[in-house]
């Protein structure tokens, strides 16, 4: 099976127009248009019967202490953990694409709303939503695809790895709330083959 994007080349850079922010000279970062990018798949196993799809960003720092802070920087030496950014899954056999800002066009304050989507696929909650649990302005559950928007100050690059499943079961039924590892757990067994490709993306002048 294989996986690809006019919206970034594997291994490349991703537009800030698919990101959640934007580097900006005087506040560091800027909201961004956040728009999902282009994927489009080929080479499926004859006998699937739906797609998911999972993004994740490998790079996020496992202690936020230093994140964000002036005069402070993010080691790249500094263990890293797994931040979710895409929960797609019913995705019927018959599609083999999803067109650029399908799924997202903007940043949505407190989480786009709901897990229907187009194709009637389901869409779980991203890691925006624990991201932003203590801020007054922009908590909720962040339902899709919410772009990159990796600390200003980390001293790596981050990548951005989207996986997609072609599965032999129609429909899927994960546990709540709809994360990345309920969609996960749920997968176990129906997996016929996958395929990914990966965009890196930094807010770091310094690495730009």
């Amino acid at each position: 099976m294989k996986l690809v994007s006019q919206s970034f080349a594997d291994g490349a850079r991703i537009p800030g127009e698919f990101a959640f922010a934007v580097p900006d000279p005087k506040s560091h970062v800027a909201l961004s248009s956040n728009r999902n990018p282009h994927l489009a798949w080929s080479d499926a196993p004859p006998n699937v019967k739906s797609f998911a799809l999972i993004c994740h960003d490998p790079d996020a720092p496992s202690v936020g202490d230093d994140v964000n802070q002036a005069g402070k920087i993010v080691a790249d030496s500094l263990p890293r953990a797994e931040f979710i950014h895409w929960v797609l899954f019913d995705l019927p056999a018959n599609v083999s694409e999803i067109a650029a800002g399908a799924c997202s066009s903007a940043v949505t304050p407190c989480g786009k709303s709901g897990a229907t989507t187009l194709y009637g696929a389901r869409q779980g909650i991203n890691d925006y939503t624990g991201w932003f649990a203590t801020d007054n302005d922009m908590k909720g559950e962040y339902y899709g695809y919410d772009g990159p928007c990796p600390p200003w100050n980390d001293a790596r690059v981050h990548r951005y790895v989207f996986t997609l499943y072609a599965l032999d079961v129609e429909k899927l039924f994960p546990a709540s709330p709809l994360t990345a590892t309920a969609l996960r757990q749920a997968m176990a067994g129906y997996v016929l083959a996958s395929a990914s490709i990966t965009g890196l993306y930094t807010l770091n002048p310094a690495l730009a």
